[in-house]
């Protein structure tokens, strides 16, 4: 073999085996190591690396701890302004500018206490469901006003700054006649916005329509604890818990003058000062026509509806304490559906009549003679509710 072939072979067989350590760097016999990276690439390369793995590291530690940022409940923050009386007025007046108010206090606001049953009597009355759309509630404290908000859509919130309304005002304290004087204020700012309103007190049972028997020409038209027969006689005994207003210029003089005579007559209710009222030099220079509701169709449990036919509204007054009127209020609900039930016939000649008053009493609040003989002279024509 000449010299040029074994040179050759020899270097054939040398680059097979650089070539063979080159491709497998654990090969044995590869004792030969590439040069490495410069020592500041090194140092950035080991830098990046320890960031890393810490980076790691609090990242697992949080998701142990099941960490989360604070969410900030912004809801806390927006804007609870309680709606001004004119807007709630307005979304449940009718087309005329009519609302029906009553007020309320905790007392009455309690689950299963009068608010519930005044709702009760106009779900089974005949057509006063779809008179709930008028209603505003005018809630006299902040918990009267959340229950408000729970069962109706017109509340309004009127809340005196250092009087508590919410407990039972009994008849004739000092916050029963703060809750009174309040109310006859409350409806003067009514009038003076221009909406006619009935008023009518919680305890007042809505068993059919009152409108149809209202009448038509009268600004001031209130029920009677004692009626005499005549819409006109100013003897009559009227209850501030149930009334018609139309907004004229003559109610809201009358609404002021009877507001500022609470000063005339310290002590008295609304009630009585407006007996002292009705027949004052003030009242006929205004022109106020003034109508007193037939106890036929407006009664209450000092004078009840005889006939259940007839009747409109059944107001639980003449009633002392809480427990006593929630149970009257109670068996007249139930009077009324036993009443319905009847067959029209029987609804006519039965001569059904209510089984009120029970635990209320009479005789404790009667503050009239009832030495009073009944007028039995006709209303004037065209006035008539009989």
């Amino acid at each position: 073999m000449n010299l040029s072939h074994r040179v050759g072979s020899r270097f054939h067989t040398a680059s097979l085996e650089a070539s063979s350590s080159a491709n497998n760097p654990f090969a044995e016999g590869s004792g030969e190591m590439s040069p490495g990276p410069s020592i500041p690439l090194r140092r950035a390369a080991l830098f990046l690396a320890a960031i890393s793995i810490s980076c790691f590291v609090l990242y697992r530690a949080a998701d142990s701890l099941s960490f989360s940022p604070p969410i900030f409940d912004l809801s806390s923050y927006l804007d609870n302004e309680e709606p001004k009386l004119e807007d709630v007025l307005s979304k449940a007046a009718t087309r005329d500018r009519t609302v029906v108010l009553t007020t309320l206090n905790a007392a009455w606001a309690a689950p299963g206490s009068v608010i519930d049953l005044f709702f009760e009597s106009f779900r089974i009355g005949e057509e006063t469901s779809q008179i709930l759309d008028h209603l505003v509630i005018v809630a006299l404290d902040a918990k009267a006003y959340s229950r408000c908000l729970e069962l109706h859509k017109h509340c309004f919130s009127l809340v005196t700054e250092g009087v508590d309304f919410s407990r039972e005002a009994y008849f004739m304290t000092r916050s029963y006649l703060k809750m009174m004087w309040r109310r006859i204020d409350l409806l003067r700012s009514v009038l003076e916005m221009g909406y006619n309103f009935v008023f009518t007190d919680a305890d007042v049972m809505w068993f059919r329509n009152p409108f149809p028997r209202f009448y038509m020409y009268a600004d001031f038209q209130i029920a009677c604890d004692h009626y005499l027969g005549r819409s006109n006689d100013l003897h009559n005994r009227p209850n501030g818990g149930f009334n018609f207003v139309r907004s004229n210029n003559r109610t809201i003089l009358f609404y002021k003058y009877w507001y500022a005579s609470r000063l005339r007559f310290p002590g008295y209710h609304d009630q009585d000062v407006l007996n002292f009222l009705k027949a004052e030099p003030f009242v006929f220079r205004i022109g106020l026509k003034m109508r007193f509701l037939n106890t036929a169709y407006f009664g209450g449990l000092c004078e009840p509806s005889r006939d259940l036919n007839l009747v409109r509204t059944m107001h639980a007054n003449c009633c002392y304490g809480m427990e006593s009127k929630l149970h009257d209020l109670r068996i007249m609900l139930q009077d009324w559906k036993d009443f319905m039930s009847l067959p029209l016939h029987l609804k006519q000649s039965s001569g059904f009549s209510w089984k009120v008053p029970q635990n209320c009493s009479l005789d404790s609040l009667r503050r009239y003679d009832e030495s009073v003989e009944d007028d039995e002279e006709s209303d004037p024509p065209g006035e008539s509710q009989d």
